[in-house]
């Protein structure tokens, strides 16, 4: 009678002692799980294998084992916020299922039920929760802090320097679960530029689009550019798609096969907000665009998300030039405002423009254009063994490594090579055109003028052997070279247009980054999507997805 009465006591005055009690059987499960652990067989909960075990060990040692995610046998609020987060992944462009979403939500629903049958969840199940609760937040903090996929196993290089972990994800989750912010923590890890946010933004609308999307969007293939007048038996699938994405109100037509006036307008608004030509003709390249699900463009934006992750903290300096070769643009930027933004031409197919960063340090005016030893055998050699005045046709020279003139007579064409250099003197024909700015790197790639101006007016732009030709060059270098007052506009003129080469060292090394992004936001949330000139997307996609 004692006994009992002495129980009942206890339980009222200190039922905390006995969750007490319950809490320690699971820390000593989760003890026992991560001491019986062997090094060669990785850690698993229910054969998933779990992903970050350094960083559990070292969390769950550092805090005596105690659960994280669990409060006296059931799930908490926290639990619950980190699947929430888990599900929000896709906004970034990662896969939920990659952070153990299926088996998360298994042991969810299975300790819902034991609740409403008021059934206690085993220890084990208790223990096995945790651990995956706690890996899914390691591995989503790294891949978004540092991105998913390496760069650097891609056929498509991105050789900016890699990206390295500044953040310790348990001392992370540690400050999370004592904040009680999940989400907040994992903002944190978020690249700190304004259109990665913008990014999610833009994929979450173009989901709940995907939601009411019920058209067929298998491709429609043309082999001509279509004009106004002319049918394809295509038309009614791009006159829906036209209309899918607000550029079309419902209208009546004659022939559904042909392409009408009214379609034409549609079309040209189309063609002006993704990039492209405005002509409203049905080219190519427009016909590929009206292609694109809502299903295509989310992974097209998920595979540029990835990119973005990869690019290191450095590349946030006040000033900076940013090459966006898909987007065939340069911007020049300072305080993160754009000063300056104009058409590129850069690296065709077979010549891909590099992915990388260095600085650019000076700027050369009417300069010469150092023929690689590439083109010299492959195009220069040739054509003066059909004809010897080709140099002098085309304004170039011999001269030895050290710039002494040669008698190109004297030189032995018909070999595989020649010991000297080919280069073209300044001038308005010269291949580099009037100025060049130089940052110096491993690819010998730099931004250039060109004679050939037409090719700016181009909706394909991929034309270089892989150097960067800039549209305005005379307006660019008038603002490297603003903090100089006496680099006036008609100085910068002159300059241009000498026999001469000048060289101007910049005052501050300015960094230059060249990127390929298929899709970003700007700051006001609109999302852009361009072609993937060099067909690059597919691969990262796969690993993401994978």
């Amino acid at each position: 009678m004692h006994k009992h009465l002495l129980l009942v006591l206890l339980l009222s005055l200190a039922p905390g002692l006995f969750c007490f009690a319950q809490r320690t059987d699971l820390q000593d499960n989760i003890r026992i799980r991560l001491e019986l652990d062997q090094p060669d067989i990785p850690l698993n909960v229910r054969q998933q294998e779990l992903f970050a075990k350094g960083e559990i060990y070292q969390f769950y040692t550092n805090r005596l084992f105690h659960p994280v995610w669990t409060e006296n046998g059931v799930l908490t609020e926290l639990a619950y916020e980190l699947r929430f987060e888990i599900i929000q992944s896709k906004f970034d462009g990662l896969s939920p299922q990659n952070y153990h979403l299926n088996l998360i939500n298994v042991f969810f629903t299975q300790f819902e039920s034991n609740k409403k049958q008021t059934t206690p969840n085993a220890l084990d199940d208790l223990a096995d929760v945790d651990l995956l609760l706690s890996d899914a937040f390691f591995h989503l903090a790294a891949h978004l802090e540092i991105g998913k996929v390496d760069p650097q196993t891609l056929a498509g290089h991105w050789r900016i320097t890699a990206k390295t972990a500044k953040v310790a994800y348990n001392d992370l989750l540690e400050l999370a679960v004592t904040k009680k912010q999940i989400r907040q923590s994992l903002e944190t890890l978020y690249p700190d530029i304004t259109i990665y946010k913008k990014g999610r933004e833009v994929i979450r609308a173009m989901d709940e689009i995907r939601k009411q999307d019920t058209l067929n969007w298998k491709a429609v293939k043309i082999s001509k550019t279509i004009k106004v007048g002319e049918t394809n038996g295509g038309m009614p699938n791009l006159r829906e798609r036209l209309a899918f994405w607000k550029y079309l109100e419902p209208y009546t037509f004659i022939d559904e096969k042909e392409y009408d006036s009214t379609m034409f307008a549609a079309v040209q608004r189309f063609q002006q907000r993704n990039g492209l030509e405005s002509d409203g003709a049905l080219g190519k390249n427009t016909v590929n665009a009206l292609n694109q699900s809502p299903v295509d463009l989310i992974d097209k934006a998920s595979v540029n998300m990835e990119r973005l992750r990869w690019l290191p903290d450095t590349l946030r300096g006040a000033e900076m030039i940013l090459v966006n070769i898909a987007n065939y643009q340069l911007d020049y930027l300072n305080n993160r405002d754009t000063l300056f933004s104009t058409r590129v031409i850069v690296g065709k197919k077979y010549h891909e423009s590099p992915i990388f960063s260095s600085a650019m340090s000076y700027i050369v005016f009417s300069p010469y254009w150092n023929l690689p030893t590439s083109i010299v055998r492959n195009e220069i050699m040739p054509a003066v063994r059909k004809n010897p005045n080709y140099l002098a046709q085309k304004n170039m020279e011999v001269v030895t490594f050290s710039g002494k003139p040669v008698n190109s007579s004297s030189v032995n064409w018909s070999g595989k090579s020649i010991p000297y250099m080919v280069r073209q003197k300044p001038g308005a024909n010269n291949s580099l055109g009037l100025v060049k700015f130089m940052f110096p790197n491993e690819y010998s790639v730099y931004i250039h003028d060109t004679p050939a101006r037409s090719l700016f007016k181009k909706e394909d732009r991929a034309l270089s052997h892989g150097c960067i030709r800039i549209e305005n060059p005379a307006v660019f270098a008038g603002l490297l070279l603003k903090s100089n007052s006496s680099w006036t506009e008609e100085k910068i003129n002159l300059a241009m247009h000498q026999n001469h080469e000048q060289i101007v060292t910049l005052d501050r090394k300015i960094p230059v980054v060249l990127l390929y992004l298929t899709f970003w936001a700007d700051s006001k949330g609109q999302g852009h999507f361009r072609q993937d000139i060099y067909d690059r997307d597919m691969e990262v996609l796969e690993a993401l997805r994978k």
